[in-house]
């Protein structure tokens, strides 16, 4: 079974284009350089369409600690 769609693929692709050619901006506006932040951008687009890709992975929530 796949994990992402083909469209999803196609989206991502897409966004690599426009890396490539730099027109793809983050979402504060700078011109994205990074090959891993364009797939980021890719896939947070395939999914705001509605295709199959898996959710996105949360970051770890840091617990404080106690000075003992």
């Amino acid at each position: 079974m796949a994990r992402y769609s083909k469209s999803a693929g196609k989206d991502v692709k897409r966004a690599m284009k426009r890396r490539k050619s730099g027109k793809l901006k983050s979402g504060k506006g700078g011109t994205v350089k990074s090959r891993k932040q364009a797939i980021a951008i890719g896939l947070s687009e395939a999914r705001k369409k509605g295709k199959k890709v898996p959710k996105r992975k949360t970051a770890r929530k840091k617990t404080a600690r106690r000075k003992h």
